[in-house]
């Protein structure tokens, strides 16, 4: 279980970033001015749906100046209560993906045919690094080793 998480993590290091940011603008660009208009169609004690359509109108327009706007009438509450709920439903988003974009198997990512089967060295025991019958990048299997050299290539060359 432990490689999908590593797979998953690897995979989708670069977009944390992105998502990161896509959520503070969200935040700033929808939410502010959804939860702003909502306090002002909301003062009366009933919601007015003119008032608020009319204000979101205006406040999607200058972001910006409706969070000033949400600090200086005390909506703060209602604006904290709509990210948090925008924010589980973003989160709830982002691990479906993240686990949709889980490795299938342990052997998923890795190219066939490469020196991959081995770490740290371990293959220079049989092959040799630097001269002989070439079988992966780096990867070479020695004329002058005793016993069988016998070689079974499985794949085909390219020549463009």
């Amino acid at each position: 279980m432990n490689y999908k998480v590593e797979g998953a993590i690897r995979r989708n290091r670069k977009y944390f970033i992105v998502y990161a940011i896509l959520w503070i603008v969200i935040a700033i660009a929808f939410v502010s001015p959804f939860s702003y208009s909502a306090h002002v169609a909301g003062l009366d004690g009933e919601f007015k749906l003119d008032v608020f359509i009319e204000t979101f109108g205006t406040s999607i327009t200058n972001p910006i100046g409706t969070l000033g706007n949400l600090f200086s009438s005390e909506a703060v509450g209602d604006f904290i209560s709509t990210l948090l709920v925008v924010t589980i439903f973003y989160t709830v988003f982002f691990f479906i993906g993240f686990v949709r974009s889980a490795p299938k198997n342990e052997y998923s990512d890795i190219e066939h045919g490469s020196s991959d089967w081995s770490q740290r060295g371990e293959q220079y025991t049989i092959l040799s690094k630097n001269k002989g019958i070439i079988l992966a990048e780096d990867n070479y299997l020695p004329l002058d080793k005793r016993g069988n050299i016998n070689v079974l290539v499985v794949g085909r060359f390219r020549f463009w």
